[in-house]
């Protein structure tokens, strides 16, 4: 299995980190959450990655795009991912409902 292209830097409880959340579940995307450090001065590993130490911090390595900024980042969702989206049903999984049965019937 590899890992998924995206990965959202969040804080535990943040709200505005759960409202991408929200979105990449909306859209069915596979993503990969890095919890990082509470403390503002600590977030060594989202400053690299974003220049910012603020969260949230999304980076998608399908489009090589690294953004912060929950209504960014949701604005950038959906353009990308929603409905008539540039990459609307690549980000999307199958779960094991919607998949037929081995050998049909």
């Amino acid at each position: 299995m590899t890992d998924p292209a995206i990965t959202l830097y969040r804080l535990q409880a943040c709200p505005f980190c759960e409202r991408v959340v929200r979105t990449l579940q909306e859209y069915d995307l596979d993503y990969h959450s890095r919890f990082v450090e509470p403390l503002h001065s600590r977030r060594d590993a989202v400053k690299r990655e974003a220049g910012v130490r603020t969260v949230p911090v999304v980076v998608d390595e399908r489009t090589g795009v690294t953004m912060a900024e929950s209504a960014r980042i949701v604005s950038y969702l959906e353009a990308t991912y929603g409905e008539g989206g540039e990459l609307a049903t690549e980000g999307a999984t199958e779960s094991p409902a919607d998949q037929a049965p081995a050998g049909g019937s």
